[in-house]
């Protein structure tokens, strides 16, 4: 898959934890990527972002969560 179509994958799923009532609960970056915890009630799942597009999106939809 090329990086275009991957950071396109890895946005729609960040969309669709935030849409779903998922809150972002903590964030944990290596050389493998990012890996973000959202949870809803007692719910938990991660999700690793591995492109550098994606990080930026994922990043502004933190701060308009923030904010």
């Amino acid at each position: 898959m090329s990086d275009h179509l991957l950071s396109l994958d890895e946005m729609k799923q960040v969309d669709g934890y935030l849409a779903s009532g998922f809150k972002v609960h903590s964030v944990r970056e290596n050389l493998s990527g990012t890996f973000v915890e959202f949870k809803r009630q007692e719910e938990e799942v991660c999700l690793q972002i591995t492109t550098a597009e994606a990080r930026k999106y994922f990043a502004a939809k933190l701060l308009e969560q923030t904010l």
